[in-house]
């Protein structure tokens, strides 16, 4: 169970109230206060809460590179903080921007993949050598540089950072799956 308060948008402050109907707006299954995800978490710093929902939107929606390899990133660091929600959420959504199953798989399991696409190489290994290393080596960045060039390679990083924090509020408050779903990795 969730270690979040529960709230209903008449006990936000107004600045609450704002940017719970900004992350709301097209969702499904939202309810009164509560949107799930780390949203209703980044509700009790509303203005950081907006920045860091804008700044997912831009990651994931309009990123100057292809968003699989966006979505592999967040599978990498999702992994990598055993994080239940983030890869609960990811995963579809990685599988439909092209990430291959086995890959997928194998970075669930904490495996480096096979890859048939030089690009889910590239974007994984400078992923996982950034987490492990907290720095990238001369040639695991030339050669995203090379795929990705320097703007793909800040959006790594963005997404790398992002879904850290996305997955540790995820772990810190216990944010609990949609009932019935299992868990992606053993409970803690």
């Amino acid at each position: 169970m969730t270690r979040l308060s529960r709230r209903t948008t008449a006990e936000m402050t107004e600045a609450q109230q704002e940017v719970f109907s900004r992350m709301a707006e097209g969702r499904n299954n939202v309810a009164d206060g509560h949107i799930g995800g780390p949203f209703d978490a980044w509700l009790l710093s509303p203005a950081a809460g907006m920045r860091l929902f804008q700044l997912g939107g831009a990651l994931r929606f309009k990123p100057c590179i292809e968003r699989r390899y966006i979505e592999l990133a967040i599978l990498v660091t999702g992994q990598l903080w055993q994080a239940q929600y983030e890869w609960y959420a990811h995963e579809p959504m990685a599988r439909a921007a092209g990430v291959p199953d086995d890959v997928i798989a194998a970075v669930k399991a904490g495996h480096e993949p096979a890859f048939t696409d030089h690009g889910d190489e590239v974007a994984y290994r400078f992923c996982a050598t950034l987490h492990d290393q907290r720095r990238v080596d001369d040639v695991t960045y030339a050669a995203t540089v090379e795929v990705f060039g320097e703007a793909g390679v800040q959006e790594l990083i963005n997404a790398c950072g992002l879904y850290t924090l996305v997955s540790m509020t995820l772990n810190t408050f216990e944010v609990d799956l949609p009932e019935g779903a299992p868990l992606p990795f053993p409970a803690a």
